[in-house]
């Protein structure tokens, strides 16, 4: 039953993800979740998020921001890295994630989630057939609502851990 709220991979940063590596396996689109997985919540892209993006450009990704915030909130960050991005997403709903491929020019087979949630990220990637990479929260200051559900996500990864 909590299969579905695994993730493929769980690590402590986006930052720390092989990407040549996943290059080198076929993957070529990347959607990212942008709060708490890049930067911390409503924070701009910073050096590191720039450098990230820049460099899976030169590595021949497609990246595409996949949020459930207010464009204003996205774009904002994305004017700093210049990717395609969806706001408004209502993550779990499979239709940003199919959006979010049909702009990169990919297909379920080589697009890679990247985020920081298991309710909304994971799931909803998981749902849409993509591969997912959880990420552990960048900032532990979040709003009432997701610290809620990370007590529920500690369980999720109790048994996600056990099972590995």
């Amino acid at each position: 039953m909590l299969r579905k709220f695994y993730p493929g991979e769980y690590l402590n940063s986006a930052y720390e993800i092989e990407f040549e590596r996943l290059y080198r396996e076929g993957y070529r689109g990347i959607i990212f979740d942008v709060d708490n997985t890049l930067v911390p919540h409503g924070a701009p892209a910073d050096e590191r998020a720039k450098k990230l993006f820049a460099y899976l450009k030169e590595l021949g990704y497609q990246c595409c921001l996949l949020s459930n915030n207010k464009e204003p909130r996205v774009k904002m960050f994305n004017d700093q890295v210049q990717v395609q991005y969806i706001f408004k997403a209502a993550k779990p709903k499979i239709s940003g994630y199919e959006r979010a491929m049909e702009l990169m020019g990919t297909h379920k087979g080589n697009t890679l989630f990247v985020g920081d949630q298991i309710f909304t990220d994971v799931y909803g990637a998981n749902r849409a057939g993509i591969r997912t990479i959880l990420t552990k929260p960048i900032d532990p200051k979040e709003e009432i609502q997701i610290v809620l559900k990370r007590y529920l996500e500690r369980i999720v990864l109790f048994f996600y851990q056990r099972r590995r």
